[in-house]
């Protein structure tokens, strides 16, 4: 749940309430729901002093202020179209899922070790998940919901056919191992805050972010190639294009070097489509019980 945009309603609304709530809005057609989330980006953008300075102030380091009234929009749309990716029918969603440069997953899954597909929280990452799985078997990487209520919906909307789910910890890391062992694709955010010791600080858009590196963990351990992908959102609610982009970055030797290396090109990935990319994410926080950035030697 994208916590960050809709504390106030999480806050408000009883979790049978919000499950309710998504399932009723699911029938509607995806085009209103991006007006409805057009209109609450904005709401929540002017009501509430926070969210308003983090999304200005990270839109704005990265060099991308430019689209910032555009962003407030595509914020809320990236809310309001969750009913419909969770809840809908899977024929239903995939029908708004447009495939482009697949052939180079394929290219890369013939070596038979598997594929780490990364994507950031650009555009609806959320389909993604369900588009590459339409195509082939895929473990996805997940954070459970803080509340239990929830984890039926999210669950269950998130694993659906040919879709494994992976929960953030050494049980999940051995699920996605054993995918790559099997020469499946498997799914992760990079730019997710990882949590105590299993990140390093790194630059993203020039300020350090602590950044995960099981990526590059897995990566060094499988053989399994590296593939970019991201869903981005078409105007007027026409559906979504997931596309698929080569990495050609330089890992580097070290944690710090291969998680730079994974940062700047999300940072790439970002710049195809800026107002897309979820600023308002606390990027920047020091998890509980990690050295800040400044206080390191």
């Amino acid at each position: 749940m994208r916590r960050w945009f809709f504390r106030p309603t999480l806050r408000t609304l009883s979790a049978s309430m919000l499950v309710s709530l998504f399932r009723l809005l699911s029938f509607l057609p995806l085009p209103v729901l991006h007006l409805i989330g057009i209109a609450m980006g904005w709401l929540v953008f002017l009501a509430s002093p926070s969210y308003r300075r983090r999304l200005i102030d990270n839109i704005g380091r990265a060099g991308h202020r430019h689209y910032l009234y555009k962003a407030i929009g595509e914020a809320g749309k990236g809310i309001f179209e969750l009913p419909f990716i969770w809840c809908a029918s899977p024929q239903r969603v995939l029908r708004t899922a447009r495939i482009e440069g697949w052939e180079l997953v394929h290219q890369a899954m013939e070596g038979g070790r598997g594929v780490i597909l990364l994507t950031p929280h650009l555009g609806c990452f959320e389909i993604t998940a369900q588009a590459v799985a339409s195509q082939t078997a895929l473990s996805a990487l997940y954070r459970p919901p803080r509340k239990a209520a929830l984890k039926p919906l999210i669950e269950g909307a998130r694993a659906r056919a040919n879709l494994k789910l992976a929960p953030a910890n050494l049980a999940g890391v051995r699920i996605l191992l054993k995918a790559l062992k099997n020469g499946e694709a498997i799914g992760l955010l990079p730019d997710q805050v990882p949590q105590n010791g299993e990140g390093v600080w790194a630059d993203f858009f020039g300020k350090p972010a602590y950044t995960m590196t099981l990526p590059a963990k897995l990566h060094q351990m499988s053989g399994a190639p590296l593939i970019l992908v991201y869903a981005e959102r078409l105007s007027w609610g026409r559906g979504f294009a997931t596309r698929f982009v080569a990495f050609d970055q330089a890992l580097g030797d070290t944690p710090q070097q291969q998680a730079r290396a994974i940062n700047a090109a999300m940072e790439q990935l970002v710049a195809r489509c800026p107002a897309q990319y979820i600023w308002s994410y606390n990027r920047y926080k020091t998890p509980p019980g990690v050295t800040p950035p400044e206080a390191q030697p």
